[in-house]
């Protein structure tokens, strides 16, 4: 891209990039507008200035807009202790660093006025850049973390004893003394620390929790909780506080127990957090319109700002959901009991009423702090079921009809704004009550899910808009536009198809549907789906308002489950403060620590993330462990110098077919198309591709699936070489591996919202 031409009286280029490298912290706009006495319409291509800037790589474009020089670590960051010196120096390094180089230095200054830490911890830290490649640290928070542990099994090997690591990753196994045992049995799942290294051999370890049998059904999830150090048990004080709340009365709220309004679930929920209602509208001002309440459990009533249930729900941040359990956030008398709309049972809310037109539009909506009564309790398949016709029991009479019809009006308005549409389904483990697989099977996605999704969506923006109107803090829920370099790579790989994506101008959620409309149907439907979430940015939580780009949405925050989201009790929070409904909403240290604590919450929901994915892998490896040598039909879900990344049909399991079990031949990676290629016999493998697989092996300890291929491919005519080659195997006389370029596996992710 050729730099534009710019106005007189604007600073080079040159300048504006120095002056960021320069500074010490990332900048905004504001502060290099400030700098350069940029002011009024001179500020437009200043705008235009910083985005070519940012296509080309000569700045990154980080958290809230602020711009810094490429390799820039983030003003507020993660970090690990590795050293502290005799002066009382801490150095650290960030665990956010991703680059191939080493990371920069870090240097925190410690004083009694700082939280203790020691070698090994992890803390949040403020940094401030001292050098190009040197930052200067102020410690906010020390995080729940010691020095470095493993998760495993615990094996005896001749006269000792060693953990086999529940990390793929892992390179080899741990040593463990018997004195070092702590109880543990071999076979038994436990977590150990690393003690530090001798000079020869491998890593000792010390056992300080014994998790249970590794054969027991629910071994799988404690690994899962154990390996993300997800806290599992509620402090007494905790237990004790929620056991110990009573219900409300109806006092000054508004009396809503009139109000139909039924609860719609999964069969298995046992924490009911959202209740619905709709009726046609009334007002022959507004013919064909819809008023919709969404009520949602008073949380905050019982959860009060800095008390022993407020402190470990900010540090859980979110419940945890595993096959076989939950993690939750809040102790069952609340998340199962008193913030849980139980049919026919008072129950304290926070409501929104909302007026829809014809169009589905929101043309107004008002918050109440009220006191319900759920009508009924009903699940997705119950209301679809009535919805198309059938007689269900259960549901109340005149619900279903002004249900549906607001969700019609509010899915075309959906469509028009452009949302974000992938396809990408779901796949469900069902367990036998032997706690163990006993099918894996297609999620359905009915009318009824989107019904909720869409009243969700339209009171999580009427939260968002209440709040900045009345100028209140506001923790949002934010998904910024795709980074380019990964639109350029999509588009590289479409090239390879013969799919023209038209990325010219600003990129916005409708282009991605165009897309996604294009192929659907198409043999490539599902791996252009993925291309395309894997091309998104990640939503998080934030104070500044940067909008939603998935749901295409201007001011979009999470308000409608505070049971199992931090995040929503904090909005929660905030409008009771915009209301004057209570005392009970955000204190002054709370709205202080907002910035922290959106990098803490979005950290938690990463790590549940992760924790969840790696609980069903293990789930399905075990599910898997009984089939070695059978035959599956897989699809080439990603490519690395490891190998092909295997997507097994009907089973939902990820695995890994190695190059060196390709057919024999150098074979040269594409990274942009996303291919691999033989040299010599021009074989083709790229994703989205079907091939034929035997599966060799799969670990339930660590989840991962081993391949071996049968058949698949495109027969090809040998090309030039392309990317960095591996070889694969001679099944009689086996060479050895061309050196290796780093790739890493794509782990399925969620839609973003």
């Amino acid at each position: 891209m050729a730099p534009r031409k710019m106005p007189p009286g604007l600073p080079s280029r040159e300048a504006v990039l120095e002056f960021i490298r320069d500074s010490p912290t990332p900048v905004g706009r504001r502060e290099i507008a400030r700098a350069f006495n940029i002011k009024g319409a001179d500020r437009i291509p200043l705008k235009a200035m910083l985005k070519e800037l940012a296509v080309e790589g000569m700045i990154d474009l980080g958290r809230h807009r602020r711009v810094a020089a490429p390799g820039t670590l983030p003003e507020v960051t993660v970090v690990a202790i590795t050293a502290i010196d005799d002066d009382g120096n801490a150095s650290a390094r960030p665990l956010t660093w991703r680059e191939e180089n080493a990371p920069p230095a870090i240097t925190i200054p410690l004083s009694s006025r700082t939280p203790s830490v020691g070698v090994g911890d992890r803390a949040l830290v403020k940094l401030e850049r001292t050098d190009q490649d040197r930052y200067r640290g102020r410690i906010m928070r020390r995080l729940e973390s010691s020095g470095e542990r493993v998760v495993g099994q615990l094996k005896r090997e001749g006269r000792g004893y060693r953990i086999v690591s529940s990390d793929r990753r892992a390179r080899s196994d741990y040593v463990v003394e018997p004195g070092d045992l702590s109880e543990a049995k071999p076979g038994e799942l436990v977590v150990a620390e690393i003690l530090p290294r001798g000079r020869m051999g491998l890593q000792h370890v010390r056992i300080t929790e014994v998790l249970g049998d590794a054969n027991a059904p629910r071994a799988v999830s404690l690994i899962a909780i154990a390996e993300n150090e997800i806290p599992a048990v509620f402090p007494d004080a905790c237990t004790v506080q929620a056991e110990t709340s009573k219900p409300v009365t109806l006092g000054k709220r508004t009396d809503l127990r009139n109000v139909p309004l039924v609860t719609i679930d999964g069969s298995d929920a046992r924490d009911f957090d959202d209740a619905v209602y709709a009726e046609a509208d009334t007002d022959p001002k507004n013919k064909g319109g819809y008023r919709i309440i969404v009520a949602i459990a008073d949380v905050a009533h019982y959860v009060r700002p800095g008390d022993a249930l407020d402190n470990e729900a900010r540090k859980r941040g979110n419940s945890v959901y595993f096959p076989d359990r939950v993690v939750p956030m809040l102790p069952e008398a609340l998340s199962n009991g008193l913030c849980s709309l139980r049919p026919n049972e008072d129950r304290a809310c926070l409501a929104v009423e909302m007026v829809i037109d014809a169009r589905g539009h929101k043309t107004g909506h008002k918050f109440m702090r009220g006191l319900m009564r759920s009508t009924a309790r009903l699940t997705y398949e119950e209301v679809q079921a009535a919805a198309d016709g059938g007689d269900v029991e259960v549901v109340p009479d005149g619900i279903i009809e002004p249900l549906y019809g607001a969700f019609r009006l509010l899915l075309d308005a959906r469509k028009k704004r452009g949302a974000l549409d992938l396809n990408l389904p779901e796949r469900k483990v069902v367990l036998g009550d032997d706690g163990k697989i006993a099918s894996i099977e297609l999620r359905k996605l009915l009318d009824s899910h989107q019904l909720i999704e869409e009243f969700m969506v339209l009171a999580n923006v009427a939260a968002a808009e209440t709040l900045e109107a009345k100028k209140r803090p506001c923790m949002y829920r934010i998904h910024e536009t795709p980074d380019p370099e990964k639109i350029a790579a999509l588009t590289e790989f479409l090239k390879g198809l013969e799919i023209p994506f038209g990325t010219s101008g600003v990129i916005r959620p409708q282009t991605f549907n165009e897309l996604l409309a294009k192929v659907r149907g198409e043999v490539h439907e599902t791996a252009v789906n993925e291309l395309v979430l894997r091309s998104q940015s990640q939503a998080v939580y934030s104070p500044d308002n940067l909008g939603h780009f998935g749901l295409g949405l201007r001011r979009y925050a999470h308000f409608t489950s505070p049971i199992r989201r931090y995040s929503d009790l904090l909005v929660h929070r905030a409008l009771i403060d915009a209301h004057g409904f209570g005392k009970d909403g955000l204190g002054d240290l709370e709205t202080e620590a907002f910035y922290e604590t959106a990098a803490h919450i979005s950290m938690t929901e990463r790590r549940a993330a992760a924790a969840e994915r790696m609980a069903i892998a293990r789930y399905v490896a075990a599910f898997l462990s009984e089939q070695i040598g059978n035959k599956f039909e897989a699809r080439v879900s990603g490519i690395a110098s490891a190998g092909m990344f295997m997507a097994l049909a009907g089973v939902g399991a990820d695995g890994l077919l190695p190059m060196k079990r390709l057919p024999n031949d150098f074979y040269d990676i594409d990274e942009h198309r996303h291919s691999l290629a033989g040299r010599a016999t021009g074989l083709t493998f790229k994703i989205g591709d079907t091939v034929v697989v035997k599966l060799v092996d799969a670990d339930p300890l660590t989840g991962g699936v081993l391949l071996d291929y049968v058949s698949g491919g495109t027969p090809g005519t040998p090309g030039e070489r392309r990317g960095m080659g591996r070889q694969g195997s001679k099944r009689k006389n086996r060479s050895g591996p061309a050196k290796r370029n780093g790739g890493n596996s794509k782990g399925r992710a969620k839609k973003p919202r």
